[in-house]
């Protein structure tokens, strides 16, 4: 167990740090691609930038997106066919407002016509990827949410504020179950794939991470839309449902939530690093909105001190666990037996996402006991 002397922002350092040293620019995992996986976690990487103000955060994430842009704009390794792929383009609008290189907005004028051409189901709700055809997955929304919000603020395109509620209010209205106000992973408007319920197109489950990706990516596009736009309290009304049906599901002896979330009482189901701190930071940002009472804090404090007491050392090394490796769609079983990885992208850039965001809304509110 480590000490929890050390502030969340400490923290965030140490696990960025990690990683910058094992992997230069050219070998982020994965390799040779623009990827959300590294998207994640520079965008933690960038807010450890944005609080503390070290230079040598800014400048990795730079040099790894200047190694995929070149001098005309033109972005290298990146299939446009999946949001997974342009997700990373989060990270152009600071490096385009920092510097006003236009090659950074070149890429981002380009993906915002493959947005408005995605091929969408019978209702109007984006294929997940061009080969998953009627899926909507809620993992979509964080892949491409915050940056259609983003778009409309930054270039003066609201419509995109329209296209993002359009695909929030799908996943609300056809995923979310009534009885635990969870939304499933995954649904099939044709009802055609192996997984989808033959009445529902609903995936079987609530996987973890997957309901952290829509809690994050609406509390995300809330940075965005406008104090008066109409559409504002709907995407506040989402996630404050989101959260208040999460916070019932958290482990009361960690702080922890579990791979499937409603179902933690099972012996065989496991308590999950990047889901876990995928809820803090959005339940830490609710706080720091005004959108969430105080009374609140008490699940992000047990939720950070059970992160903070799994990890581990290797000499220099800050080590991040029991992080589920990418997941498709599947039944209880799939998701129980998929294997876990230390250190892999999702986590950590989870983990910096949680340790910034709460050290953030424990700085707003005028605490520095972090959860002790």
């Amino acid at each position: 167990m480590i000490s929890n002397r050390k502030t969340p922002l400490d923290y965030a350092k140490m696990g960025a740090d990690t990683l910058i040293r094992k992997f230069s620019i050219e070998d982020l995992p994965p390799k040779n691609r623009f990827h959300y996986h590294q998207g994640v976690f520079l965008s933690g990487m960038e807010r450890i930038y944005m609080l503390s103000g070290e230079q040598k955060y800014y400048d990795y994430i730079k040099s790894w997106i200047d190694y995929f842009i070149d001098e005309n704009g033109d972005i290298r390794y990146c299939d446009v066919r999946e949001f997974d792929d342009m997700q990373p383009g989060i990270l152009l609008f600071n490096l385009y407002k920092t510097t006003h290189d236009e090659r950074y907005k070149k890429v981002l004028d380009r993906f915002a016509p493959i947005v408005e051409m995605w091929p969408t189901n019978a209702q109007g709700g984006f294929w997940h990827k061009y080969h998953r055809q009627n899926q909507m997955w809620l993992d979509g929304l964080y892949m491409i949410g915050p940056y259609s919000a983003m778009y409309a603020h930054y270039f003066d395109k609201p419509y995109f504020y329209e296209t993002i509620y359009q695909q929030m209010h799908l996943m609300r209205q056809n995923m979310t179950d009534p009885k635990t106000g969870l939304l499933y992973h995954a649904w099939d408007d044709s009802k055609t794939i192996d997984w989808a319920d033959k009445k529902t197109g609903l995936s079987p489950e609530f996987w973890g991470r997957a309901v952290g990706w829509y809690a994050v990516a609406i509390m995300d596009i809330l940075d965005y839309i406008p104090p008066n736009h109409p559409r504002r309290q709907e995407f506040i009304n989402a996630e404050l449902d989101i959260i208040n049906a999460l916070i019932r599901f958290q482990d009361e002896e960690t702080g922890l939530w579990f791979q499937v979330v409603d179902k933690g009482g099972r012996p065989e189901n496991w308590r999950e690093t990047s889901c876990s701190s995928l809820y803090i930071y959005a339940i830490a940002k609710g706080i720091k909105k005004g959108l969430l009472h105080q009374a609140y804090a008490k699940y992000i404090d047990r939720g950070y001190k059970g992160i903070i007491a799994s990890l581990t050392f290797e000499g220099d090394q800050l080590i991040v666990s029991n992080i589920c490796i990418g997941t498709g769609v599947g039944d209880y079983d799939f998701y129980i037996n998929r294997p876990t990885v230390r250190n892999d992208l999702h986590g950590m850039g989870a983990f910096l996402l949680m340790c910034t965001e709460y050290y953030d809304a424990c700085k707003q509110l005028g605490r520095t006991d972090y959860g002790e």
